[in-house]
């Protein structure tokens, strides 16, 4: 791992879901953690319950989405810490509908926390990790960002933008011995649904609650997976085998892929065939 010299992470979006997964599956390792995001009152939580399991934690307030807040915390915590080993990326927000009807207004709030709160993060951190010769970037994306799942483009289009930066940093940073890693799962109960926005008579949220209910892997054994990904310089994770599954489908046979959705979708099957997946935890 190539932060590995200093333990210790910087997570965004940390007071819960998978940020705080990652938060607490670190500290179980005696890691000092950063607890960053908007919301105090959970944070100062999660720094309770990493303090419990004998990490140490420090909350820091910072909206994602304003560089100049981004950049103030990277100096806090490089200053006050010597170094930071680990930068997550993870605050992320949901926006579902049709492309068409969904308001203009809920795309640039998904890009806002999903895309540009993961480049400004890296902007931020990597002139300091450079410094150091060391650290390790981890990027939360969503396999939404591959497979391009119907009525979720902003979500999509943002999570594909956090693939593209993550593996271009990953060659650009090779050099200076930093890492960097690119989390793609499927569906898994991180919270999303309570920032959640949604169209008029689109099931997606519906489908979402079904297929978080019935998940096989919680955020907690996700957490896990990034964290030895990360010890072993892994560019992906893609958690679930349903994840993985359906990258491999569409990297071997995009065209057939694509055209298999566009005919559920023409004889109006995908709805009740995704609701089927969900129910069995297949998404």
């Amino acid at each position: 791992m190539s932060g590995k010299s200093h333990q210790s992470a910087v997570i965004t979006g940390a007071s819960s879901g998978l940020g705080k997964a990652y938060a607490l599956a670190w500290a179980r390792r005696g890691w000092r953690i950063g607890v960053v995001d908007i919301d105090a009152a959970e944070g100062e939580r999660t720094v309770e319950e990493i303090e419990n399991v004998g990490g140490r934690g420090e909350f820091y307030r910072c909206d994602v989405r304003d560089l100049e807040e981004v950049q103030a915390m990277a100096e806090h915590f490089f200053a006050s810490w010597g170094g930071v080993g680990v930068l997550v990326n993870n605050a992320g927000v949901f926006g579902a509908g049709l492309v068409g009807e969904i308001p203009i207004e809920d795309w640039r709030r998904v890009i806002d926390v999903n895309f540009w709160g993961v480049v400004h993060g890296c902007h931020a951190f990597i002139p300091l990790m450079k410094e150091r010769g060391n650290g390790h970037i981890v990027n939360t994306a969503s396999a939404g960002g591959v497979i391009s799942t119907p009525e979720t483009a902003p979500y999509n289009s943002s999570k594909a933008g956090v693939i593209a930066v993550s593996e271009t940093i990953r060659s650009e940073l090779s050099a200076h011995g930093i890492g960097v890693t690119v989390v793609c799962p499927t569906f898994v109960d991180t919270h999303l649904l309570s920032s959640m926005t949604v169209t008029p008579d689109t099931p997606i949220r519906d489908i979402s609650g079904v297929a978080f209910e019935h998940s096989r892997m919680d955020a907690g054994q996700i957490a896990e997976k990034v964290v030895r990904a990360v010890e072993k310089n892994r560019l992906y994770v893609f958690p679930q085998l349903s994840s993985k599954v359906l990258w491999v489908n569409k990297r071997l046979f995009p065209g057939r892929y694509f055209a298999l959705l566009s005919l559920l979708y023409r004889y109006e099957v995908a709805e009740p065939l995704f609701f089927w997946l969900a129910r069995h935890g297949m998404i």
